[in-house]
């Protein structure tokens, strides 16, 4: 009998960010599979199994969970935000890939999810309003030569810069060597948003300059999203700034 495996994005957080197509995936697992905190925002169902395992073992985790997907099992993988970036459905389809051919007659799903970049843009304003491109400062699986001229090549050309992975305590230094590349080409006035744990209880929403960006706090539940020249600051008495990028240029043709 062959089975199913599902990589599924729970969203930042709250149940109330998780679509029915994933409700409705992970009701039907048998076994859940996934780094440990993601484990524990999904409610426990009866006759259904978990394997936790550690952040860094996801090659691990994706061969584990095929295998048991193979034995005929209706396997979950479980993801923050959205499994398509920066998580577990590559690492999945890495393993399809090398491993055995029975791997590839699985009926494979990956199911999306509401990925940090979004919900911290959600509650800013529009800042992804005009181009924009995602960047990881992890350099685990890169090198961070690699990651400086992908910042560089970025801010150059205008785009708009989500930060995914953006500090942790064995890599305290990259992010401000990243925004120190960054102010070679934008002004100290752009808009940097650092958005921690949002769709959570212990979510916070901070937006400030670049000159200042480097005096405030992050860590790897940071997503920070670092505006182009043309993003935009809406300050509003008595409430937080609005930040949006105008889907226009200026000076572009109409």
């Amino acid at each position: 009998m062959s089975g199913r495996l599902a990589v599924i994005g729970l969203g930042p957080g709250d149940q109330r960010y998780l679509t029915q197509e994933a409700h409705d995936a992970l009701e039907a697992a048998d076994a859940l599979y996934g780094y440990a905190p993601y484990l524990d925002r999904v409610p426990a169902r009866p006759n259904q199994t978990r394997h936790a395992s550690d952040n860094r073992e996801e090659g691990a985790r994706a061969q584990a969970a095929l295998r048991h997907a193979a034995d005929g099992a209706n396997v979950a993988v479980v993801s923050g935000g959205d499994p398509g970036v920066f998580a577990m459905a590559a690492s999945v389809l890495e393993a399809v890939e090398s491993g055995p051919h029975a791997w590839r007659a699985l009926d494979i799903a990956i199911v999306p999810g509401i990925t940090a970049m979004l919900a911290v843009a959600a509650r800013a304003g529009a800042p992804l309003g005009h181009d924009f491109c995602t960047l990881s400062l992890s350099d685990n699986l890169k090198p961070w030569e690699l990651i400086e001229r992908r910042l560089d090549a970025a801010a150059s050309a205008g785009f708009v810069i989500a930060l995914y992975n953006p500090v942790s305590r064995a890599r305290p230094w990259q992010l401000g060597k990243a925004f120190t590349l960054l102010s070679r080409h934008l002004p100290g006035a752009t808009p940097v948003i650092f958005g921690r744990a949002v769709g959570r209880g212990d979510e916070s929403v901070t937006v400030t300059a670049l000159a200042a960006a480097a005096d405030a706090s992050a860590d790897m539940a940071t997503l920070i999203i670092v505006g182009s020249r043309e993003t935009r600051l809406i300050v509003r008495e008595g409430q937080s700034p609005l930040v949006y990028t105008p889907r226009a240029v200026e000076g572009a043709l109409t």
